[in-house]
């Protein structure tokens, strides 16, 4: 059977499926694995203080392992939130440095779990803090600097939205070279704020080993995140005149959008099927006018879309125009895994997480740009946030210490 004869099948069975299958994935995505570390030195430390926070462009390689930690307030004023993130600062700037933990005394409950064992590695670690427009609400006074274009997740209309997994008011994306660094950085920062969040969602994620060499693939076989802009572009930090409130710059507004991938379906169409959706070859990464991955795409030279069909999505995210130069994006993709959903299909996918600063101008332009395209009937978006990433701290600071200024 051809592939054109089976789109209309295809989304009925996996909406319902998708919609079934919410609690199982929910319950499998804590239990969720990471391969080993590869992406940078197992001693590597990435330093917690700077402008910005580390973890959007440090490292250049993407850690092994990863989690999405979402979270809403509980905290029922300013003070509290401000409590909240003193809080945070203060345990990702001990995690990310690594070391031997303060005992906590005879009698008293340990200082630290032993995860990592008496000493705790910096192996890669970075913890980005990101806050929901939940966080500009009534409760706290802030709605004056609530930044321009936060909001709700926008859905599209390709969108399977999946209440379970959207919303939340504090996001923690914690990153490192192994799954056990993250579990223990997320159990510490937990255990240290309960008073003030819940967790409302949570996603683990991993990045494959370049194979066989070059940049890692997703779960579709294809390698991902070919093209990113370099950070002097001044496309991903808010800075001085852009509009927003003085306390965000510095920041970045940070997307994320949980893409589910229908692999039983992805795998029934041919190669060169696959390469034309994508615009890419698979076993190399290339540009399909193109002999390496980092072959920039010629689109100039192939207006109607002979090599590089118009409507590929490499096409469609990034025409390469004077027009759209300024829609580009950094983004950081993480496989996930979350067993099978009840229907016996594989329930895996995509953590696409995005870093800009206008999300409107930016990551929503590329999203309408992309629909329609003939992969939206080979994945299915089902939920995510949009979030302000808290710009950097120095000296003695906090992070989001100039909201409360």
């Amino acid at each position: 059977m051809s592939p054109e004869s089976i789109p209309s099948r295809r989304r009925d069975f996996l909406r319902g499926a998708l919609t079934t299958g919410t609690a199982a994935a929910a319950a499998a995505a804590i239990a969720a694995a990471a391969p080993p570390a590869h992406a940078v030195g197992a001693t590597a430390a990435f330093p917690f203080e700077g402008e910005h926070q580390a973890g959007v462009y440090l490292p250049a390689k993407p850690q092994a392992a990863s989690t999405f930690a979402v979270f809403a307030l509980t905290a029922t004023d300013k003070a509290g939130l401000k409590a909240l993130l003193q809080a945070v600062t203060d345990r990702v700037r001990i995690l990310t440095a690594g070391g031997t933990p303060t005992p906590a005394g005879s009698g008293a409950p340990p200082a630290d779990s032993g995860v990592l064992g008496p000493a705790m590695p910096s192996d890669g670690l970075t913890v980005t803090v990101g806050l929901g427009h939940g966080a500009f609400d009534s409760r706290f006074g802030l709605a004056s600097m609530k930044p321009q274009g936060l909001g709700p997740l926008r859905i599209f209309p390709d969108d399977v939205a999946d209440p379970a997994w959207l919303g939340g008011d504090v996001l923690l994306q914690i990153c490192a070279n192994s799954p056990d660094t993250v579990h223990h950085a997320l159990r510490d920062i937990t255990r240290h704020t309960r008073a003030w969040i819940q967790p409302q969602w949570q996603i683990n994620g991993f990045v494959s080993p370049p194979r066989p060499s070059g940049t890692p693939r997703n779960l579709f076989g294809y390698k991902d995140g070919i093209a990113n802009p370099s950070e002097p572009d001044g496309l991903v930090w808010i800075t001085p005149g852009s509009g927003q409130p003085e306390w965000a710059v510095g920041g970045t507004f940070i997307v994320v959008r949980l893409i589910r991938m229908l692999v039983e379906f992805w795998d029934r169409v041919s190669v060169n099927e696959q390469n034309t959706m994508i615009g890419r070859r698979r076993d190399s990464g290339a540009p399909l006018d193109g002999s390496l991955e980092r072959d920039t795409p010629q689109y100039a030279k192939d207006p109607n879309g002979v090599v590089i069909p118009l409507a590929a999505h490499i096409r469609l995210a990034n025409p390469r125009t004077p027009a759209s130069d300024g829609t580009r994006l950094l983004r950081r993709g993480y496989n996930y895994v979350l067993g099978q959903d009840p229907t016996g299909n594989q329930n895996v996918g995509l953590i696409f997480a995005c870093y800009q600063a206008n999300i409107q101008k930016q990551f929503e332009a590329v999203q309408e740009r992309l629909a329609g395209e003939p992969m939206t009937d080979y994945i299915q978006a089902f939920g995510g946030q949009y979030f302000i990433g808290l710009p950097g701290v120095t000296g003695n600071g906090f992070l989001g210490a100039g909201l409360f200024s």
